[in-house]
């Protein structure tokens, strides 16, 4: 039973938009005054995207794919399934994919391939909230990243457990 869960702290609210202001005034620079498309994978990072964009000053247009690696409970499958993946036309863009967190690399490496296959980007970078570097199974690394994390099962800020606990705003461990 959900209730039965109990979460440990991992990451407050403030540690998390602490970097996430200082990752934006890092993408102002590199950005500024360009078109930036922000490409987020839905569901997980929603929440990261969503706070991302509020402190982005440059020309932003928000996209939203659906991927899913994850079957039941804490374990990834390895096979990344597109739910929906429809994209516009990002030929001659900045894309930046913005992900809750990358760990085996199956899902980043997917979607770097995917826009790298239909499309010729101007810049095509990858961002996540979290990288658990320690769990990497695929040689792809994130661009730009706010945490790096250990071996736990992470959920809240988007991230979840079987659905439950993505509207926490800190994230906690089970």
């Amino acid at each position: 039973m959900i209730n039965d869960i109990e979460l440990k702290p991992y990451l407050t609210e403030d540690e998390i938009q602490e970097k996430i202001k200082e990752l934006g005034a890092k993408l102002n620079n590199i950005y500024s005054n360009e078109e930036l498309y922000l490409v987020c994978v839905l569901k997980g990072a929603v929440m990261f995207a969503a706070d991302l964009s509020k402190v982005l000053t440059m020309p932003l247009k928000m996209e939203f794919i659906r991927l899913s690696s994850y079957g039941t409970g804490t374990t990834s499958t390895g096979k990344v399934n597109a739910v929906d993946i429809t994209l516009p036309d990002l030929n001659d863009k900045n894309v930046l994919i913005v992900e809750d967190i990358i760990d085996t690399g199956h899902t980043a490496k997917f979607l770097v391939d995917f826009i790298n296959h239909n499309f010729h980007t101007k810049s095509l970078k990858f961002c996540s909230l979290l990288d658990k570097k320690v769990k990497r199974e695929v040689d792809i690394d994130a661009d730009y990243y706010c945490f790096d994390v250990d071996d736990k099962f992470l959920v809240g800020y988007g991230l979840d457990y079987e659905g439950y606990f993505r509207n926490l705003p800190f994230i906690g461990y089970v």
